[in-house]
């Protein structure tokens, strides 16, 4: 009975935190019916008026529609992501087809098309203010690159192909899970645990636990074990059954994701050409910083090319030791992170285990926390008393410089098998001010090794690096001051998004905050500043490594969407194709292999973009250098342009406007090299 759905009541919950307690996987089938027939009035409605078309009578009376579909939408689209169970996995799979459709039959209404077009012809004599001007582009926009105002014949396929394609991305993104939750490694004696750290061996041994196996040790598909059990474990033969596995997800038995791929790729070209466009990468990177698929392509190359030649001499020292120890195989792909690390200890006098010790989750929490207050004034404080999906889930307060209130923020830090592996941020509510102050409820979800009980939970440098990067995306969606939910806080063009969360990475280097944050977790003592010193010199370490197994995955992605007839494509073959083509390094994979690329095939996020990690980093190269200039990295002046330009802009500006209005000039690509230590490279290349 509808009355009896929580999901279609305002909850009672403090700042309406939805109340997951009462949520069960059958409410959400009749809550999306009803939000769809609810916004199908609200268009009907808008399109059936007499008015002339209007700002208001249109644009915002679009954007108020469907507010129950959207509530609803971001419960379920962020449970199924982060704690998941096959109950709403099959909601999922019902689904996903027919809110795409719901979604066409909008952005594909001849009359209201109409009605936008009207007013965007009109848009300078309309006295529209800044913020509604950009809305109303960006709402004509989307409309055109849906397809609105052409023939019947060329919607109804395009209406078709997106009803597909959210069905495959669906099955895409189950099926990588279904891989992950799958696979174990029992670890069944001491000889098994060569070589891992005292805190991997804790994590793993809690992972067996849990699964029922008291006294065992289990090593998971999960990023934070298997990544450092291939770092640490000193039997070749487990790292590659670790390795193989990881490599292999998406691609075998029922869970083969590489027909879908296939199929893919094939209707993402269709709708390309029966958009105007030469291939899918075109249509895409339109509405881009980077405006052409070339452009993107020059960025990926240009790094390309000093990062193979810096990737080939650190496998030249890798392969050094190996036959130091008397090995006589050459390095393969489970071998690089384990001797890479035994490279790292004798070059700098670090290791990771040496590391993990000052390097606790908590205090690493309280870092962002108190790097967030530095720079903006915020303050979280912990509300055990609001429930959220997930006991491991914590929920803050989030108040403003003024005391006011500007949020609440959800920290989901620890893997579990009902969550899809990564890291991510979402919100369950996003800021807008267009009937009130509508605060943001924001989460930030990680896939963390629990420690065991009444022991601390010790993550890795990159781990650190993670969170950081994480919270920046969070503050993007708290600090988010505009009027209109369309624009609102990480509604910005996709090689865009990511600037703000890399550049509050750039916090996690500063002395300031490691001195401060970093100590270690038995003795309380600080990290001391001989290893500090140490850890800050190796910061560009394995960078070859690093950049390649990105820069191929961009390559390998953009390659596949420039392609304008995929045809029955061979997923396999064509990444073959590509690493030759390139000169991939031997005994380096791509970070992401097609079959598990979730970034690019469970939806469409970062299809044919996934370039924009790299691009928003050459912004937030040369964007903290103006902190640097400034000579405090917490230089309010600075802070205050970030603030308003960048974190609580939204999409209010172009994006290339919002960057200029906040540095002064144009961002330096230069800065992307010297950050990542291949200045020399590119130079002797």
């Amino acid at each position: 009975m509808a009355s009896e759905n929580p999901l279609l009541f305002a909850s009672a919950l403090p700042f309406g935190m939805p109340d997951f307690a009462a949520v069960r996987p059958e409410h959400f089938r009749p809550a999306f019916d009803l939000g769809m027939t609810e916004q199908r009035a609200e268009i009907a409605a808008i399109t059936g008026s007499d008015e002339k078309p209007g700002f208001a009578n249109t644009i915002e009376a679009l954007e108020r529609s469907g507010r129950l579909l959207r509530d609803v939408g971001a419960v379920f689209s962020n449970l199924t992501g982060a704690h998941t169970n096959t109950a709403l996995q099959a909601v999922e799979r019902d689904m996903s087809p027919l809110m795409a459709r719901h979604r066409n039959a909008i952005f594909l209404d001849d009359a209201l098309f109409a009605r936008i077009d009207d007013l965007y012809g009109r848009r300078s004599q309309s006295g529209l203010d800044a913020e509604q001007a950009r809305v109303l582009e960006r709402y004509h926009t989307a409309f055109v690159r849906a397809g609105a105002g052409r023939p019947k014949e060329v919607k109804d396929r395009l209406a078709a192909i997106a009803e597909r394609l959210a069905s495959l991305g669906t099955q895409f993104g189950q099926n990588v899970l279904a891989d992950e939750e799958s696979w174990k490694l029992v670890l069944e004696d001491e000889a098994d645990l060569a070589g891992l750290s005292p805190s991997l061996r804790a994590a793993s041994a809690r992972v067996a636990a849990d699964m029922g196996l008291p006294g065992k040790h289990v090593i998971t598909l999960a990023r934070s074990l298997v990544e450092p059990f291939l770092a640490s474990s000193a039997r070749r033969d487990l790292r590659e059954q670790a390795f193989r596995a990881w490599g292999a997800r998406g691609e075998a038995g029922q869970t083969d994701n590489r027909g879908i791929i296939t199929e893919t790729l094939a209707l993402r070209a269709e709708r390309a050409r029966l958009l105007g466009y030469e291939n899918f990468a075109a249509f895409r990177l339109a509405d881009s910083m980077a405006k052409t698929p070339q452009a993107a392509m020059n960025l990926l190359r240009s790094v390309w090319t000093p990062a193979r030649a810096q990737a080939l001499r650190e496998r030249e020292a890798l392969q050094a030791l190996v036959h130091a120890d008397g090995g006589n195989f050459t390095i393969a792909p489970w071998d690089w992170r384990f001797y890479a690390e035994r490279r790292r200890k004798a070059e700098f006098d670090i290791d990771d285990a040496e590391i993990k010790p000052y390097l606790q989750l908590e205090r690493m929490i309280e870092a962002v926390f108190y790097t967030a207050h530095r720079l903006f004034g915020l303050v979280f404080t912990p509300r055990p008393d609001i429930p959220a999906y997930h006991p491991d889930v914590r929920v803050f307060e989030v108040t403003d410089a003024a005391g006011a209130h500007a949020g609440l923020f959800l920290g989901d830090y620890f893997a579990r098998p009902s969550k899809r592996s990564g890291a991510w941020m979402s919100a369950f509510r996003v800021q807008e001010k267009l009937d009130g102050d509508v605060r943001p409820i924001i989460v930030n979800v990680m896939s963390f090794s629990k420690a065991a009980e009444g022991e601390a939970a010790l993550i890795s440098f990159d781990d650190a690096r993670t969170l950081f990067h994480e919270f920046g995306h969070a503050l993007h969606g708290l600090l988010s001051d505009v009027t209109y939910p369309l624009i609102s806080g990480t509604n910005v063009a996709r090689d865009f998004v990511e600037f703000p969360s890399q550049l509050f990475e750039h916090w996690l280097e500063q002395p300031e905050i490691l001195e401060r944050f970093a100590v270690h977790y038995r003795t309380g003592e600080p990290i001391p500043r001989a290893l500090l010193d140490r850890l800050l010199a190796s910061r560009t370490f394995n960078q070859g490594f690093a950049t390649v197994e990105y820069v191929s995955s961009a390559l390998v992605d953009l390659e596949m969407h420039l392609l304008d007839e995929p045809g029955a494509l061979d997923p396999a073959a064509f990444e073959t194709k590509v690493l030759e083509n390139i000169g991939m390094p031997e005994g380096l994979v791509m970070r992401h292999r097609p079959p598990h690329f979730q970034h690019v095939f469970a939806g469409e996020g970062y299809s044919s973009a996934y370039y924009s990690y790299l691009w928003s980093e050459v912004l937030d190269a040369d964007g903290f250098g103006a902190f640097e200039e400034a000579g405090d990295v917490f230089a309010p002046a600075v802070a205050k342009r970030l603030h308003d330009f960048v974190y609580a802009g939204g999409n209010r500006r172009d994006p290339q406007d919002a960057y200029e209005a906040f540095r002064g000039h144009a961002p330096d690509p230069a800065a992307l090299l010297r950050k990542r230590g291949l200045v020399e490279q590119s130079d002797a290349a």
